[in-house]
């Protein structure tokens, strides 16, 4: 590996007398010394040496492909946290570079407020897709937002709570290191009117157990609607049926418009609202024994104006004594007990009828296949459902893969 010609330098909000005694000597010998105006003024090095930077990373870029050996770069905290090295390095190449890094002023934000952020969702609202990082803090526990002159702490407050996620506290962290450093604590209302000094971290820290705020959208589907667009309960979000299963699933139960049709385990109600809305001249049963998942069922079919459907509260089986005889049924078979919810409800689906069990592990898949095949004398499909999502990180396609899903269905002899 060849010798870098070139040092990039974290500052802190301190300047100099926050550097370390090798990030000092290193700017003193420097040859050429690149950075904003507001950097280079805190060092007393020859007027000569020093070259004034904008914004522009490409301008930087192509700079820095003629300067001298021995030239250093002024960047402000971790230059490799969301910051200029990161870009450089792509762009010229990592032989080209030395790092001195300072801590990052997240890492500063969240040390002020004693809260961990190995598990924080970070974003810089200065160079990525603000409604991407608005849907991120829908879900999160956890934010961390580099703020920016354009876009500072009061504005995204007002567009979270626009889109109803006001369930945060927030905490701004001004000028980080120096001398006027400030946190200031307040809820989202609060930090619509207020303002803050350009330099500032801003973290959100999720209320306690609140459920997460679904997308609101005139653009719905029939079925295999996006997972965000149902309101979901912590900490139990993620075990909503995705959108692909669902829809695979929803095809596979044979609904007609006028079907009876149970889900049993329905959580937030999303299998069940769509189900609704396929047969919408039947009826569904959405059974459900969590209260708090029963209540965010009823929201989200309000939201999605099914009037068929009728939520169900209660244990199985004497939940579904009174319902009448489904045409299909559906389990969510996330728990231990699918085998013999499907035992308890099998004699009560009607002749000709279309069962499908979704479960996420494969000893439930062997023991419901064993009871099936052995007691009943039948012969279920079975589909194992993996799906690879693509993201967009770092101008880089990546995909992120989701845990595998079991589907397995089986028909009623008439």
């Amino acid at each position: 590996m060849s010798s870098p010609r070139i040092t990039i330098v974290g500052v802190g909000d301190d300047g100099s007398p926050g550097l370390s005694q090798q990030a000092i000597e290193v700017i003193q010998k420097a040859k050429k010394l690149f950075g904003s105006p507001s950097l280079l003024d805190r060092f007393d090095v020859a007027g000569d040496i020093k070259q004034p930077l904008g914004p522009d990373l490409d301008r930087l870029a192509s700079e820095l492909e003629s300067a001298p050996e021995g030239s250093v770069v002024l960047a402000t905290g971790d230059p490799l946290f969301y910051g200029t090295a990161r870009f450089l390095c792509e762009r010229l190449g990592k032989d080209t570079f030395r790092v001195i890094p300072h801590v990052s002023s997240m890492q500063l934000a969240f040390a002020r407020i004693k809260e961990s952020w190995d598990e924080a969702y970070l974003a810089n609202a200065a160079n990525q897709p603000l409604d991407r990082i608005l849907d991120r803090i829908r879900t999160t526990e956890k934010a961390g937002i580099f703020t920016s002159e354009e876009i500072p702490p009061s504005r995204i407050a007002e567009l979270l709570i626009a889109k109803g996620i006001h369930y945060f506290t927030a905490y701004v962290c001004e000028n980080l290191g120096a001398p006027d450093e400030r946190v200031t604590k307040l809820e989202l209302n609060e930090l619509v009117q207020q303002k803050f000094a350009p330099l500032n971290v801003l973290v959100l820290l999720r209320h306690n157990g609140t459920p997460d705020q679904q997308v609101l959208s005139t653009q719905r589907r029939l079925f295999g609607n996006p997972d965000e667009f149902f309101k979901q309960s912590r900490p139990k979000r993620g075990l909503l049926t995705t959108s692909e299963v669902r829809s695979i699933a929803l095809s596979e139960m044979n609904l007609r418009l006028d079907s009876i049709v149970w889900d049993i385990g329905a959580g937030s109600g999303s299998v069940a609202i769509e189900a609704a809305q396929i047969a919408r001249l039947g009826k569904v049963y959405a059974i459900e024994m969590d209260a708090e998942d029963y209540g965010l069922m009823l929201e989200n079919a309000k939201q999605f104006s099914v009037e068929n459907l009728v939520g169900v509260l209660g244990q199985a089986p004497t939940a579904w004594e009174k319902l009448p005889d489904p045409h299909s049924i559906f389990v969510g078979g996330t728990g231990r007990t699918v085998v013999s919810l499907v035992q308890a409800c099998w004699h009560r689906l009607q002749p000709g009828g279309t069962l499908v069990v979704n479960m996420m592990s494969i000893e439930n898949v062997s023991e419901l296949q064993q009871y099936l095949i052995r007691d009943l004398s039948l012969e279920p499909q079975l589909w194992m459902i993996q799906v690879s999502r693509g993201t967009y990180q770092l101008e880089k396609h990546r995909f992120e893969t989701s845990n595998p899903s079991f589907l397995m269905k089986v028909t009623k002899p008439s």
